[in-house]
């Protein structure tokens, strides 16, 4: 009999809660900036809290938490990893982030099997904003790359360095393997 959890839809993730210093300016970049909807807001005995969503079947995939003390320099996130459908909303959201004065460490990077962006929000939390690519290479990999480039030019230079890696192959053939691993098929 398959364990119980060896379904697709058993364990689905749903969302991420953290706590942060300025819960006004942090709704604030998280639905203005990243362009998320903040779907509810209120105190949970004496901490705020804001919820915030991009999916209309989720009612928050982010809360935020007021608390966060101004001593705490260490984040104990390390990133918050948001997909992205084409490479114009990759660069729609670099310019987006880019113009914002309280954004830090923004990088653009390929890791064969996926582009991405990465940024630190106006509290130091890190970010990955990404489009997977239709290949798959063992991780963990990353080389600079300039979105500026056409399309075309982005995209050869992410397939290149992923047939680089001696594990090259498409995300299908990758993903129909993990089915089988994780005992989701027979």
């Amino acid at each position: 009999m398959p364990h119980p959890l060896a379904r697709p839809d058993a364990l689905v993730f749903s969302h991420v809660g953290f706590y942060v210093r300025d819960i006004d300016r942090m709704a604030g970049f998280y639905r203005d900036t990243m362009g998320f909807f903040e779907t509810d807001r209120g105190l949970l005995g004496t901490t705020p809290l804001v919820f915030l969503s991009r999916d209309p079947g989720e009612h928050h995939q982010i809360v935020l938490a007021g608390g966060r003390p101004e001593a705490a320099g260490f984040n104990l996130i390390n990133q918050i990893s948001l997909r992205v459908p084409d490479l114009a909303t990759l660069r729609e959201m670099r310019n987006r982030v880019a113009a914002e004065p309280d954004v830090t460490d923004l990088v653009t990077a390929t890791h064969g099997n996926a582009i991405s962006i990465y940024f630190r929000d106006p509290e130091g939390t890190r970010l990955e904003v990404f489009l997977d690519t239709p290949w798959y290479c063992e991780q963990p990999l990353r080389e600079p790359i300039d979105l500026d480039q056409a399309d075309e030019a982005v995209m050869a230079q992410a397939e290149a360095l992923a047939r680089s890696r001696p594990r090259f192959r498409s995300r299908g053939e990758w993903r129909a393997d993990m089915v089988k691993l994780m005992g989701y098929a027979s």
